[in-house]
């Protein structure tokens, strides 16, 4: 059996705006794209993300497109 390995890009950004209260947010990346990200996708503390934080992301596949997943502070 042969296995697929999928080249995983990191991509830089900004947290444009945190909705705590409802678990997401949006990072707006360094290409100028503006991604979704939900709390279940972030490796660092949801609660301590804030609007102008500097993270790293890569992006996944979602119903709605793609999205950021494992969000960290950069």
């Amino acid at each position: 059996m042969v296995r697929e390995e999928k080249e995983l890009i990191v991509k830089h950004g900004i947290v444009k705006k945190v909705v705590g209260d409802r678990g997401f947010g949006f990072i707006a990346s360094d290409d100028g794209t503006e991604y979704f990200f939900h709390r279940s996708g972030t490796e660092a503390d949801f609660d301590d993300l804030r609007g102008g934080d500097a993270v790293t992301f890569e992006i996944e596949a979602s119903p709605r497109g793609p999205r950021a997943g494992r969000v960290r502070l950069a």
